[in-house]
């Protein structure tokens, strides 16, 4: 027996075992320090101290990381492997514990103090180990893992604590429990301790039993389903799926429940999952199928995104990236402010109309940049076809949803901003009409439940916030028009341009073509004299592309070195834009006679329209030209018989058209013109030619009249008024019953007209003619 204690001895830390004394056992040895401590073991006397480490994963463990419990060990074996590492061949000889711990750099040495234990036996001991070996021996007849000579082995043992601990190192015991046996000195509580823990992988054994038992009856019901199945897939195999579906159909069937649909849709998803098992991949249907499984397990059913509800900050985003638009944004305020009182607001339904490049399509991406909500956007320009809204049936070959549903699959939420640009511009021919399909889509009482005729369950739209886009209202029908809320976007004033001009569009352009700031200045009036010479538009769009041309100008002149830094003023304009391409100001230059400056609405904002009135000797007739439209012809001969019944009272000839032909043009002839807002006009024009009484310059006009003179309203007073402004006109004529619409138009433009507002064709004469009569003309 060794001696009590024992100093400087080479510590070898195990991990994931231990040692127990008698025991011969292979170690691998890789750690350095370990290697170390074997060498220096090998050159003192063989012997070395095992103590087994808490935690596997640490490298090196310091000593509060190691058992103080361990074997002292005799080396009787060390070979070098070809990897590096060390196989070693050791013999536990007895317990010993820690007393001192020392860390050297090249390996760790320990004082240790032996454990002896009592070896005299009484008849306790004996009962006990005969206990232990009745158990060891069940235990093995149902592990059936230790061979029978193991158990003839330990039952040779005579010595009851070494037989404790032989049995102990043949069961699969977690680490603290093996490490508990071996701190156990008392021989009794040792015994005592390795029966529990026999007894409890007993326990463990016998509950593996049942469930084994178990699982093998629930195979016995379900084994004829199963060898079908392999049988299907087999099959399966033989006609082209090489590959076989088992896989696929259960990564679909993770795909449905990681989807969050509602237990409807679920239900059908798994109906069809389960036929799409049963159909053979060669067959066409299979496609069909699983296209149809996937478009449901991807589109979002529950998957929503939580609105920024800051009145600030969305306001402050709205006033960055947009000049003006107040009405729109104090729209989406609202909404936002509501939002946020209730929580539980259905999505509007907005239509943005306007003339082109007035920033319809950027202020819904404004919108849903406020609200921190995805953006998906749809072109219906050119939609002809109702199932390119609600989808095609699967019975189609290359059957697919609708547009509606791929913008939410898109999206990947279910309150998207979702823009519909263009829907003005949808038509419909024999494949049905698209408009009709869209009146559930933006129906706020029905969209909860949209129905889609590829998905064929109901999706609900309800809180998507819809914006869409037009030019023209008048080509939207009535019931699709009535759905939605229209805001108005009629263009900008020229004070409006500039601002948009300095605050977003130089910047971009200058940034876009590679500029600084510093290379290009461009002045106030610079800009002002582009709007005004070079741009005729409600919106930006071409302004922005004559800003491009001067960049590119400018960036030209400084890559090839001729300058760095470019100022372009009102007096070198025309280097960088060419002449003039337009007249500031549509105004007449004197007072004429039977030429009336007219007010029209088109498609791209408010525009003036000159209206000119020639009479030549004839028999009466009634000449129309410029590409009139219906309305406008009806609007002339409603002024012609006006002026004819009251010829006496204006001072004309009441013969006047059984004498002469009355031509009415409307310059640029080859634009088609139409609308009801020409009918003062025209009689305006007709009475100055017929009286020869010039019609003042600056006056432009617009309003319907009635074969007794009245004066009717008409729509689009905000965008003509605009176009006056534009025109260089001073005074506009608006039928009185436009007064409440004056307050639409901006601020700047109210300063500078004068708007007369009349009921009846003698006040537009009154203020529209000059009242001195011009032979000359």
């Amino acid at each position: 027996m060794a001696k009590d204690t024992i100093r400087n001895i080479p510590l070898l830390p195990l991990r994931g075992l231990l040692v127990y004394p008698t025991m011969v056992l292979h170690l691998d040895v890789g750690r350095e320090k370990s290697i170390q401590a074997l060498e220096q073991a090998m050159i003192k006397d063989h012997i070395i101290f095992l103590a087994t480490q808490r935690d596997i994963s640490i490298d090196e463990p310091s000593e509060d990381e190691i058992f103080k419990v361990g074997t002292y060990t005799k080396i009787k074996q060390m070979l070098k492997l070809p990897n590096g590492t060390i196989r070693v061949l050791v013999e536990g000889i007895q317990r010993a514990e820690i007393k001192t711990y020392e860390s050297l750099e090249e390996f760790t040495s320990v004082d240790i103090k032996m454990i002896t234990e009592d070896e005299e036996k009484d008849h306790e001991d004996e009962a006990l180990m005969r206990t232990l070996l009745d158990h060891f021996n069940q235990y093995i007849k149902v592990s059936k893992k230790i061979s029978a000579e193991t158990y003839a082995t330990v039952t040779d043992i005579e010595e009851p604590g070494r037989m404790a601990d032989i049995v102990a190192s043949h069961l699969p015991l977690k680490l603290k429990d093996k490490q508990e046996v071996l701190e156990t000195v008392d021989v009794k509580d040792r015994l005592n301790r390795v029966i529990e823990l026999i007894n409890n992988e007993k326990e463990v054994l016998e509950i593996e039993k049942k469930i084994g038992q178990r699982v093998k009856r629930s195979m016995e019901r379900t084994q004829k389903e199963y060898y079908l199945r392999e049988q299907m897939k087999a099959i399966q195999k033989e006609l082209g799926d090489k590959e076989g579906k088992t896989g696929e159909i259960q990564t679909l069937a993770e795909r449905i429940e990681q989807a969050g649909m509602p237990e409807n849709i679920k239900e059908t998803a798994y109906k069809e999952l389960n036929r799409y098992e049963k159909v053979p991949s060669s067959s066409a249907e299979s496609s069909v199928i699983r296209n149809y499984v996937e478009w449901l397990t991807t589109l979002p059913w529950t998957n929503e995104t939580e609105d920024r509800l800051d009145l600030n900050l969305a306001s402050k985003i709205l006033d960055e990236e947009h000049h003006g638009l107040e009405k729109v944004k104090e729209r989406v305020l609202e909404y936002l402010a509501v939002q946020k009182l209730t929580n539980s607001l259905k999505g509007p339904i907005l239509c943005l109309a306007g003339p082109p490049g007035v920033g319809k399509t950027s202020l819904a991406k404004s919108i849903a940049k406020s609200l921190d909500r995805t953006f998906v956007r749809i072109s219906l320009g050119g939609v002809r076809d109702e199932s390119e809204i609600r989808g095609h049936r699967r019975t189609y070959v290359g059957a697919m949803p609708g547009r509606i549903i791929q913008g939410m699959k898109k999206a990947g939420t279910i309150n998207p901003v979702f823009l519909l640009d263009e829907i003005d511009k949808m038509s419909s021919d024999f494949r049905g009409d698209p408009s009709s399909a869209m009146l559930e889509v933006l129906d706020p009482e029905q969209n909860n439940s949209f129905s889609d005729h590829y998905i064929e369950e109901t999706y609900d739209l309800s809180k998507v916030l819809f914006i869409a886009t037009a030019n023209n209202l008048a080509t939207i029908p009535g019931p699709l028009r009535d759905r939605m809320e229209i805001i108005t976007i009629a263009g900008y004033t020229e004070v409006e341009k500039v601002e948009i001009v300095k605050d977003h569009l130089l910047p971009k352009q200058i940034k876009e073509h590679g500029l600084k700031k510093s290379n290009l200045i461009l002045k106030e009036q610079t800009i002002l004299d582009i709007i005004r010479y070079y741009t005729r538009e409600a919106g930006v769009r071409g302004l922005e592309r004559q800003l491009a041309a001067i960049c590119r100008k400018a960036a030209k002149r400084i890559v090839s070195g001729e300058r760095k830094r470019i100022t372009v003023s009102e007096n070198n304009l025309e280097d960088y834009l060419g002449k003039r391409i337009f007249r500031y100001g549509q105004a007449e230059l004197k007072d004429q006679i039977g030429v009336v400056t007219g007010l029209a609405y088109t498609t791209v904002g408010g525009d003036t329209l000159s209206i000119e009135v020639s009479l030549s000797p004839g028999k009466g007739k009634l000449i129309l030209t410029g590409k009139l439209g219906d309305v406008m012809r009806e609007s002339a001969q409603a002024a012609f018989s006006y002026v004819r019944s009251k010829a006496n009272e204006l001072n004309i000839s009441p013969d006047f058209h059984e004498k002469n032909d009355i031509h009415i043009h409307v310059p640029e002839g080859a634009v088609p013109k139409d609308g009801p807002s020409a009918g003062i006009t025209m009689a305006t024009a007709l009475v100055s030619a017929l009286t020869g009484q010039p019609v003042k310059r600056e006056v432009g006009m617009t309003g319907e009249i009635t074969l007794r003179g009245r004066v009717l309203p008409i729509g689009g007073v905000k965008e003509k008024a605009l176009g006056a402004h534009r025109a260089g006109l001073k005074t506009i004529i608006l039928p009185k019953d436009n007064e409440k619409d004056i307050e639409d138009i901006p601020e700047s433009v109210r300063k500078g007209l004068t708007f007369v507002l009349v009921s009846h064709l003698d006040e537009v004469l009154e203020n529209a003619l000059t009242g001195e009569k011009n032979e000359s003309n």
